[in-house]
């Protein structure tokens, strides 16, 4: 497995966000809906894992699935352009600015949600036996996920929606590492072991996931759940984008941009070995 130095899958990161900035409607809206679909499908896959086993390790430990197969095929996450697309207007690309950032943000979210439903309405079929009998175990158990990170996190007040947020923070810190760990490498299984890693993380620890809600919570509400469309906005979808852009942008995208693609003057440099042996980390 080869090994990319910080400061060569740093530049990869302002190359790509410039990459998004620049794509066609039609590209970013057929790749965020396929990669809403299939995180979509990995959630329903964990749940159904956690449900029929009892173990929430082991669906997280299979939950990453879904994220390697939509990144290896080269689709977007509205938590991964939130971090990579505003990079190349801080570097100052040619002809990137902040709407063209806004741009992306906009159909990137669109295209998951669209996907993420797809899988929604679908899983509910399946379920239901086509909404002719009450869901199953692993729908009713759906449901209940959506009334407790909606009207859960309602009922605790302030504390609640701190909460939240914390979460979606925490979440995008995790998934964007994701995101850049795949640049750490040339090869497949380079870059499936080092996504692998921080996915397992963030789905463990039950941080909140925008696209990842986009399937849970729309397919609660037609599983029966009891909680409304404006409980699900209100109280985790645009709180979690929110947390989700400023952990990706803060905790990722703007701490790598900072030390290793706009690295500082070495002190007493005259001394300093060559930039690699410097640049590794201690152990």
């Amino acid at each position: 497995m080869s090994y990319i130095q910080p400061k060569e899958f740093a530049a990869k990161m302002v190359d790509a966000g410039e990459s998004k900035i620049f794509m066609s409607t039609k590209d970013t809206l057929i790749r965020a809906y396929m990669a809403g679909a299939i995180l979509a499908l990995a959630a329903a896959f964990a749940v159904t894992i956690a449900v029929n086993t009892g173990n929430f390790l082991v669906a997280s430990l299979l939950f990453p699935v879904g994220f390697c197969t939509l990144y290896l095929l080269g689709f977007d996450l509205l938590t991964g352009v939130f971090t990579l697309a505003p990079l190349a207007v801080i570097a100052k690309r040619p002809g990137c600015t902040w709407s063209g950032v806004l741009r992306n943000w906009g159909l990137v979210f669109c295209g998951n949600f669209a996907g993420a439903l797809t899988v929604a309405l679908f899983m509910a079929i399946i379920f239901t036996m086509g909404f002719t009998t009450e869901p199953n175990e692993v729908g009713q158990k759906i449901g209940q996920i959506g009334e407790g990170r909606t009207l859960g996190y309602a009922a605790a007040g302030f504390g609640g929606m701190l909460t939240l947020f914390v979460r979606a923070v925490m979440c995008n810190w995790m998934v964007s590492t994701g995101v850049v760990a795949a640049m750490m490498s040339n090869s497949v299984s380079g870059k499936i072991m080092a996504m692998w890693m921080p996915i397992l993380v963030f789905f463990y620890l039950g941080f909140e996931h925008s696209i990842v809600n986009m399937f849970l919570f729309p397919s609660g509400i037609m599983l029966g759940g009891q909680f409304t469309w404006m409980d699900y906005f209100l109280f985790n979808e645009i709180p979690t984008v929110i947390g989700n852009l400023v952990g990706g942008l803060t905790f990722v995208g703007g701490m790598i941009y900072a030390t290793h693609f706009k690295e500082s003057p070495k002190r007493n440099a005259a001394l300093a070995r060559n930039a690699d042996a410097v640049g590794m980390p201690a152990e």
